[in-house]
């Protein structure tokens, strides 16, 4: 098959688990296609008083279990394949940490650094007004992705409530802690990386200690993995992010690659290592491969060069099916993305059952929640990948469908 689309991708992963498990092809059809595929037009006034019209997209992929929850994302490569494979994966996700969401995912074709503020806040608020339709708090959830923050959410959160009349914190998750944000929420996905290594370390009988990693991305994942990984005993020898990256065998201190990275907006320069590419990182000596960038990174052409015996994917969907097919040959583990990085999703569920209640939780009882869900996660994953002696991109893909296959059919077809 073609590697050149995330789509493409994401079909295989669900015809492969379709197959393992015999799924009712009349279910599989309807896991294979959005349940709701929206297109929208965002005009925006420039500060020149010029108009730009943006292309959105907001794509619902199922509701079996629950309300849609996904990302939006602002970049210029942002395609409708993408974002309906990004939706897709998140369905399967928050179906494997078993969190009652099925999967969404919007985007808009946009650089956003190109923007000013104004106008980038004018551009949200259309987009959010055009896609107002599909977003409420038991309907759709979105949240920060590539190119999006808090205060994007901020303005998606504002527009919505001013329509309905009243505050609506629970429509976005993400948010700042102002407006109902969760506390943990900004680290949550690296952190749930975090927790998924340590299992993974674990049931290998590896010590973390000795444990030498590779990151690839240093942008909010990256660098909190980065952190954490640091403070349980790894000792991360790589990072990258969109401009290069650094490489030390004896470490990377995170303290100076951030404040580096801080002063210098990348970590390229950084005098603590040598410097290498981002196709060089990826090849680097290490045991544990994180890449936490963007979409087919590890592919066929790639993948027998990858010396990590352990790949946990932070990014979604950044390993090809084809290199899939090598990395199990040559017998490396990889966690794949619809578990290492479900952190993110899951404490923005606690963040949306916080906002319904209006009773918000300290930092402790937000990570335990989030470690107790991940490790359940992990042990769910690697027990069906023996029983079935499938990878564990097989078995949670195979979990999370049959979790929405049966939600689908216990509810039935209307009418």
């Amino acid at each position: 098959m073609s590697t050149g689309s995330a789509w493409e991708s994401a079909l295989f992963q669900l015809d492969d688990a379709a197959r393992i498990i015999g799924l009712d092809p009349g279910v599989h059809e309807v896991l294979r296609t959005p349940r709701r595929t929206l297109e929208v037009a965002v005009p925006t006034r420039m500060d020149n008083g010029e108009i730009r019209v943006f292309t959105g997209y907001r794509v619902h992929h199922n509701t079996s279990r629950g309300p849609s929850k996904g990302g939006l994302r602002y970049h210029p490569d942002v395609t409708l394949d993408e974002v309906k494979a990004l939706a897709m994966w998140m369905t399967w996700k928050c179906a494997v940490v078993n969190i009652p969401y099925g999967g969404a995912k919007g985007g808009v074709v946009v650089d956003p650094k190109s923007l000013s503020r104004s106008e980038l806040e004018r551009m949200t608020r259309r987009y959010a007004s055009e896609i107002l339709p599909l977003i409420g708090p038991e309907r759709d959830i979105p949240a920060p992705d590539m190119g999006t923050n808090g205060e994007i959410m901020a303005w998606i959160m504002d527009t919505y409530s001013t329509r309905e009349g009243y505050s609506v914190p629970g429509v976005v998750t993400g948010k700042p802690m102002a407006i109902g944000g969760s506390k943990g929420r900004e680290s949550a996905t690296g952190r749930g990386v975090t927790y998924v290594t340590l299992a993974t370390l674990k049931h290998l009988g590896m010590a973390v200690e000795e444990a030498r990693v590779v990151i690839q991305g240093f942008g909010n994942v990256g660098f909190h993995a980065a952190q954490l990984l640091e403070e349980m005993g790894c000792v991360v020898v790589g990072v990258s992010d969109v401009k290069g990256g650094v490489y030390n065998p004896t470490g990377l201190s995170h303290t100076g690659l951030s404040t580096y990275a801080r002063e210098a907006g990348t970590i390229v320069g950084f005098e603590g290592g040598e410097q290498v590419s981002n196709q060089e990182l990826l090849e680097l000596d290490c045991d544990v491969l994180i890449p936490a960038a963007i979409e087919n990174q590890l592919r066929e052409d790639n993948a027998g060069r990858v010396k990590a015996s352990v790949i946990v994917e932070a990014a979604n969907g950044p390993t090809t099916p084809e290199a899939d097919d090598v990395f199990k040959e040559e017998s490396v583990l990889v966690v794949p993305d619809i578990l290492a990085n479900s952190g993110g999703v899951t404490v923005s569920y606690f963040e949306w059952v916080q906002d319904i209640q209006s009773y918000y939780w300290d930092d402790d009882e937000v990570s335990e929640r989030l470690r107790k869900i991940m490790e359940r996660a992990y042990v769910d994953v690697l027990a069906l990948s023996e029983e079935k002696k499938v990878t564990m991109r097989e078995a949670a893909t195979v979990l999370g469908v049959g979790r929405v296959a049966a939600a689908h059919q216990t509810r039935g077809l209307y009418p």
